[in-house]
């Protein structure tokens, strides 16, 4: 080996683990890098994160691995976007899909930004965001959301997959790349006088050195904050849900394209369609609720209540690092922080986090000179997120239980997000107050639309005026038309991952 190769070990398997191991592998591929990844047989993987953003194919385009290699290898399924049901009481919005973009919406879209635009000025106007997107449309069809080669034009979609499984493909992939795989236990982590780590003392008494520890051992955070002592800033205060209990279902018939995620008493639950099954998840508070509590209202809402069934109950640590990148040392996955899922950022925050270090290590000549702009960036995209996350719940109009009315009355949301809300509210341009923010590459204006006008945040129905011509300037029927004939070139989703297997057997 080239004496100056960097050596970089990467502490936790997972997905987060093997996510970093693939990126750094074939990023610096033609680079004297040598990875290692430490993964200690004894420590079980959460195994919940089961949904991704459209950023997921990017990573696996990067990497070159086929989808009808991995999916059928992890029972994966499509995703267009997530529906939310019962988080608004509102009459005619107590649910609405957040859809991934595609390309006909650039036909679709603008009815919608208008319309929502002239509802919150008192016009009575179609201002829910479920008839103007073909991601919506995909879902509620349930058709998977790869085209006939006729079709021109982009859709963005993410997955959903056993996420144990995922890790594994991914582990078994890294390791063709070069990455060596040490499946051990760390004893002790030793550091120099200045307080880098030095080393990993394991119990089968190695001792491993290297240039950079990335820090992938979950809440536990055993090199960034246990060793080097980084403190964790907690959300509590706006994001109230510690806790989550789970159990997986068989799974049904007919096959989702999309997550959905339905309002509880303390909380919201999760549904997650597999090829073979269901993941389910109930995300709760535990300060509002008991753990008993919370799985006999999950079991009633999934008609389990007399089932064996076991359920896994799971604690969460909600917020981020004080820096991500400190010394010799770079946390990645939980670690680092961690947002509820309702988003499925978990691992688009890994894949951020990996590949930011990754342009900033390189830029810096390998050595931690660009740390501070690297632990800006990601701060940064944790606040945006959950400026994001917050907003679901500080805009809610459930009364039923004590949690929702302290979600609805709590004062403490982000700066951000309080002035998000003013613009819209006033009836200003939302697009303008993102872009001025700059947070719109982080959530674009679409998403923050939909949010918004999916809850219903307009003027009282019995306040609205009809509108003249101008103000019913889009005909429906003819979006309805458009986006009904896009999904023509579109086949049912459970026969299409089907072939795909089929043709991944085959193959």
């Amino acid at each position: 080996m080239h004496p100056q190769t960097k050596q970089i070990v990467i502490v936790g398997g997972g997905t987060a683990g093997w996510m970093a191991a693939n990126l750094m592998a074939k990023s610096w591929q033609d680079q004297p890098v040598a990875i290692t990844v430490i993964e200690s047989p004894e420590i079980g993987i959460i195994g919940v994160g089961e949904g991704s953003t459209p950023q997921l194919k990017g990573l696996m385009d990067f990497l070159g691995l086929a989808e009808a290699d991995w999916m059928p290898a992890c029972y994966a399924t499509y995703k267009t976007g997530i529906r939310f049901d019962g988080w608004s009481t509102k009459p005619g919005f107590t649910s609405y899909f957040h859809p991934f973009a595609a390309q006909p919406d650039d036909y679709t879209a603008p009815a919608f930004f208008y319309n929502s635009y002239v509802r919150r000025q008192g016009i009575d106007v179609e201002g829910h965001p479920d008839p103007f997107f073909l991601a919506t449309y995909l879902a509620q069809q349930q058709l998977a959301p790869i085209a006939n080669e006729n079709f021109p034009f982009e859709i963005n979609y993410g997955y959903h997959f056993d996420s144990s499984l995922l890790g594994k493909f991914l582990a078994k992939n890294a390791t063709k790349l070069g990455v060596v795989h040490l499946q051990d236990t760390i004893e002790h982590v030793e550091l120099t006088a200045g307080g880098d780590i030095a080393a990993l003392v394991t119990r089968d008494g190695l001792t491993v050195a290297a240039d950079i520890f990335v820090d992938c051992s979950g809440f536990r955070g055993l090199l960034i904050q246990q060793a080097l002592q980084v403190p964790f800033i907690s959300f509590d205060d706006n994001l109230f849900n510690d806790s989550a209990v789970v159990v997986q279902t068989p799974g049904q018939t007919k096959l989702d394209c999309q997550t959905i995620s339905t309002a509880m008493q303390h909380g919201w639950r999760w549904t997650i369609p597999l090829t073979h099954r269901n993941g389910n998840g109930y995300v709760f508070s535990s300060a509002f609720c008991s753990a008993d509590q919370a799985e006999t209202e999950f079991r009633q809402s999934l008609g389990l209540l007399d089932s064996d069934l076991q359920c896994r109950h799971l604690k969460m640590k909600v917020g981020q690092l004080s820096k991500h990148w400190v010394k010799n040392c770079v946390a990645v996955g939980l670690s680092q922080g961690f947002i509820e899922p309702l988003e499925a950022t978990a691992l688009h925050l890994v894949q951020e986090t990996v590949q930011g270090f990754i342009e900033h290590y390189q830029a810096g000549n390998f050595s931690n000179e660009r740390s501070e702009q690297f632990n800006a960036s990601v701060h940064q995209r944790f606040e945006a997120i959950r400026s994001y996350i917050v907003a679901h719940y500080r805009v809610n109009s459930r009364q039923d239980t004590e949690y929702w009315r302290a979600n609805a009355n709590n004062p403490r949301i982000p700066p951000s997000l309080y002035q998000i809300l003013k613009v819209w509210l006033s009836g200003q341009n939302l697009s303008d107050e993102l872009l001025r923010q700059q947070i719109d590459q982080y959530y674009p204006s679409m998403s923050w639309h939909c949010l918004l006008a999916g809850y219903g945040i307009y003027p009282d129905p019995k306040q609205l005026k009809v509108g003249n011509a101008a103000a019913q300037k889009y005909d429906l029927a003819t979006i309805e038309q458009f986006i009904r004939r896009c999904g023509l070139n579109f086949i049912d989703h459970r026969r299409f991952v089907e072939l795909q297997a089929a043709a991944h057997v085959a193959g």
